[in-house]
C-alpha cells in the first residue's frame, strides 16, 4: 500500500513542503531490523544506510535537520513500514510574543501603545 505525495498533502490542513526541507539527508531511524531477524533484515538494513549519508552526532547541526525517515519492521506480520517526517524546531518555554519574534513573523504592534505589552 502507497499513498501519494498529492494525496497526502490535499489531506492536510496545513502543509510544510519547501526546497529547504531537502537541500540536506533525512535522519534515518531503524526499528527492529537486524536485532531479531535473519540476515536478509541486517542487508535490508545495510541498504537503508548505504542510500543515505552517514551523520556524525558531534558535529552535526541540529537546525540543518528537516526530515525524518523512519523504518521499522513488524516481525508477526513480516511488513516493513517506511514514514517520511517534517522536523521543525520550536522553541519553548518563551512568551508568543517573542517565539513570534524568533520564527521570523513579526506580530502587529498597531493595538499596542509599547513593546512592554508584547513581551
Amino acid at each position: 500500500q502507497y499513498s501519494l505525495v498529492r494525496d497526502v498533502v490535499s489531506a492536510l490542513r496545513r502543509h510544510r513542503m519547501h526546497e529547504q526541507q531537502f537541500l540536506h539527508p533525512p535522519l534515518l531511524v531503524l526499528g527492529n531490523l537486524g536485532v531479531q531477524g535473519g540476515p536478509e533484515l541486517r542487508l535490508t538494513a545495510g541498504m537503508f544506510q548505504g542510500m543515505l549519508p552517514t551523520l556524525n552526532v558531534h558535529r552535526v547541526n541540529l537546525n540543518s535537520i528537516r526530515r525524518c525517515l523512519l523504518i521499522s519492521y513488524e516481525a508477526e506480520a513480516r511488513l516493513l513500514q517506511l514514514r517520511h517526517y517534517s522536523v521543525q524546531v520550536v522553541p519553548v518555554g518563551l512568551s508568543r510574543g517573542i517565539r513570534k519574534i524568533l520564527q521570523e513573523k513579526f506580530p502587529d504592534l498597531g493595538r499596542m501603545d509599547d513593546v512592554s505589552q508584547l513581551l
